[in-house]
């Protein structure tokens, strides 16, 4: 289920509690390489099945920065906002990948609203903590706090 926030108060309230988790994401080949093909990142470890089958991963891997993109698709199963003037991607304040993707694994979305604060523009400047889990794994693919500024 969506949590919309539509005021800046209830975001302010929010704040230190899980928002949700997304439905489960198949990581395919295809994506891989749809991604590979748009960034121009065709590492062999990403889009050559059979030489990674010879890897220290057994196949093909997403790559990370193919993990941190799933976050605005997944992070709308979670949370959205509305009533808004304005709503943007700040940046993050940390990324990490602490476990490979292989290919063919399920990923979910945990997120929680580390932060917010009232700016003196007006917005409030949300911290979003995201864990992306691997199914039946041990570590996250992705851990990362992003910031979004949002003026209600």
């Amino acid at each position: 289920m969506t949590r919309v926030f539509t005021s800046a108060a209830e975001a302010l309230a929010a704040v230190g509690s899980e928002l949700g988790k997304s439905d489960w994401l198949e990581i395919t080949q295809e994506r891989v390489n749809l991604f590979a093909d748009a960034t121009g990142d065709h590492q062999w470890i990403h889009v050559d099945v059979e030489r990674a089958k010879s890897s220290p991963f057994g196949g093909t891997i997403a790559h990370g920065f193919l993990s941190l993109s799933l976050l605005p698709m997944l992070g709308a199963q979670i949370y959205g906002f509305e009533n808004v003037k304005m709503a943007l991607n700040y940046g993050s304040n940390k990324v990490r990948f602490p476990s490979p993707v292989l290919v063919g694994s399920k990923v979910q979305l945990t997120t929680t609203l580390a932060e917010a604060t009232e700016l003196p523009d007006g917005a409030v400047q949300l911290v979003f903590g995201h864990s992306l889990a691997i199914e039946g794994g041990t570590k996250p693919a992705l851990v990362s706090e992003m910031v979004v500024r949002v003026l209600f």
